[in-house]
């Protein structure tokens, strides 16, 4: 009698937790999904001609981009099965596999070093990029932080500076590749979580007093991003027009080209060699060259329809009582904010040049396979949200 009054018992546990919801969420995913093909294309027509000098063929980064799409889409299709509550109670061991492959990245023989830096493992013909993992862990591990310890957060000092403690050793191992690019979106991805969980105000301002006061003196530490920030200044100088400001004239002179509705898909003549990482980093300046003022206007509408909806969704949660769904939600959104903010910024002259791409868009393996995932991971919360409602 015992074993059969317990059998429903656990059915219901299966059925509540575990059971593959597939509830999408159609604005989200129909956004993303203009990204990721919008991206496929500009990708083809951004990269065809480096392509064909180094290796000999017109559409290697196209293909290989399409590649990792695959990769990501069935990535995807495994995190839109796993529950939320899994990667709530596994992200602590999440976090410290970060750890580790951020400690790996620095050792020589396992890093692979390029352009100075070491943030990518080599995995043979292809590699991979710790730091992505990493964010993804620091968002679980603060989301599950603050729904265990929320009193503790809201009320003392202590509650609040143990994340930060542990968001400071992510980022003394992304100062020590470099990657002054992600140190920047994690610090402002992990504070603005802390704040939406219930922070009070003089903490969160003075952390993020102390953040800025951090960025600015590892900005000033390099002579090379000290090169960087006075080339932002007066990029068309004498000294910078062929230096340290090469890159941000010519994607300048894109946005120019470009005018109200572009040259045309296909016609750039700037990513003709003259603007370095056209496919990757500047590929918003091919974009505007070839599409003009209103197609980067049209990218950044569906940037922002789908930023909306993750917030929107991660509101849903929220009020539903799904608080860790809803603060990965609200770390995702932030997240995709920032780097597209921080992308954009550069490609236009409003922020310094800074190697961090454009998500769904730029050409990269690990940032895409990382964004997709992130994307089935809020539409699963968007499907167990919906189930609490039914049940409720």
């Amino acid at each position: 009698m015992t074993t059969h009054k317990s059998l429903p018992l656990i059915t219901d546990r299966l059925g509540e937790h575990y059971q593959p919801l597939w509830q999408p969420d159609r604005i989200l995913l129909g956004s993303t999904v203009s990204l990721l093909l919008f991206g496929l294309v500009m990708i083809a027509s951004a990269g065809i001609d480096v392509s064909e000098q180094m290796f000999g063929v017109p559409y290697h980064f196209v293909m290989r981009h399409a590649i990792y799409l695959v990769v990501a889409l069935l990535a995807a299709v495994f995190v839109s099965v796993v529950p939320m509550e899994l990667w709530r109670r596994q992200s602590a061991l999440l976090l410290m596999a970060g750890f580790v492959l951020l400690s790996l990245v620095l050792l020589p023989g396992i890093g692979q070093e390029i352009k100075g830096s070491r943030r990518w493992i080599d995995l043979g013909p292809v590699g991979f990029q710790p730091s992505e993992l990493a964010k993804v862990a620091l968002i679980l591990y603060v989301g599950a932080y603050l729904v265990r310890r929320r009193s503790e957060v809201i009320s003392s000092w202590a509650g609040f500076l143990k994340p930060v403690f542990v968001l400071s050793i992510v980022v003394v191992l992304l100062l020590l590749e470099p990657d002054f690019g992600s140190v920047v979106v994690i610090l402002g991805t992990v504070l603005g979580m802390l704040f939406l969980g219930g922070v009070k105000p003089g903490q969160f301002f003075l952390s993020m007093f102390a953040a800025m006061g951090a960025v600015v003196l590892m900005a000033t530490s390099e002579s090379y991003r000290l090169q960087r920030l006075l080339a932002f200044r007066d990029p068309w100088a004498d000294e910078n027009v062929y230096g340290s400001g090469y890159q941000l004239t010519q994607s300048l002179i894109a946005f120019g080209r470009g005018e109200w509705f572009g040259v045309g898909l296909g016609n750039s003549m700037q990513k003709l060699f003259y603007l370095p990482e056209a496919h990757n980093d500047f590929i918003v300046a091919i974009i505007a060259e070839e599409l003009g003022l209103m197609g980067v206007l049209a990218l950044i509408a569906v940037y922002s329809l789908m930023i909306a909806r993750i917030f929107r969704i991660g509101r849903l949660a929220e009020i539903k009582t799904n608080l860790f769904g809803a603060f990965v939600c609200y770390g995702i959104g932030i997240l995709f904010s920032m780097q597209a903010f921080i992308n954009l910024g550069v490609n236009t002259g409003l922020l310094p040049t800074k190697g961090l791409t454009l998500p769904f868009i730029s050409a990269g393996g690990t940032s895409l396979i990382v964004s997709v995932c992130l994307i089935a991971m809020v539409n699963r919360v968007y499907g167990e949200t919906l189930n609490m409602e039914v049940k409720s």
